[in-house]
């Protein structure tokens, strides 16, 4: 375990990103597509910044990421990259569904790395965690283009199951992620949805 957050540290240090969580998303993406050149991206808990910087080199200068977190980030935009726009805003109020639409009324990709603080309680850490990918499921379906796509983190545990049902209820495709630069004892995954079938 040790070598392997060695290995991404080391890689997002090198390569100049604030975090090792930029690699779950590229691994993600290089697989599964589900953000292209040009697009609308919406990063919820963007704080400290890794994956809303990636996504505007992928979606480049004719694309836009907007960032949203309850911290505040200063992370400049990367050569060649689109334009970030971050917003400091709770995700669980109101206001920032208004907020955001005064940059875009709906976007082609939401992506969430959002999670709780953990107490050590697997039960607590999975509620909360819940609560979390519960809200930008509901934001998705508020805030996603028709045929968009969705990719959050959620902790694995007795009420996932049924979140990926709800999902499935809103997407065509979904499908759970595991990306290698996880930790392999972490109960981390991804729910990535593809094709939003709009309200």
């Amino acid at each position: 375990m040790r070598k392997v957050k060695d290995f991404y540290y080391k890689k997002a240090k090198k390569n100049k990103y604030p975090a090792r969580s930029v690699y779950k998303l590229e691994e993600a993406l290089n697989k599964h597509k589900f953000i292209r050149r040009g697009d609308s991206v919406l990063d919820l808990g963007c704080c400290p910044g890794s994956w809303s910087l990636y996504a505007s080199e992928v979606v480049g200068e004719k694309g836009i990421v907007v960032g949203v977190d309850i911290q505040e980030v200063e992370a400049s935009p990367r050569s060649g990259g689109s334009e970030i726009i971050w917003l400091r805003h709770n995700i669980m109020k109101p206001e920032m569904i208004v907020e955001v639409r005064k940059i875009r009324p709906a976007f082609r990709v939401l992506i969430s790395d959002l999670a709780p603080r953990t107490t050590g309680n697997r039960w607590a850490d999975h509620q909360q965690s819940m609560i979390l990918v519960r809200q930008t499921l509901a934001l998705a379906s508020e805030l996603l283009l028709p045929k968009g796509n969705y990719y959050c983190k959620a902790f694995q545990g007795e009420d996932y199951p049924e979140f990926v049902k709800e999902a499935g209820e809103l997407f065509d495709k979904v499908k759970t992620v595991k990306p290698k630069s996880s930790r392999v004892e972490s109960r981390e995954v991804f729910v990535l949805g593809m094709g939003f079938r709009g309200k």
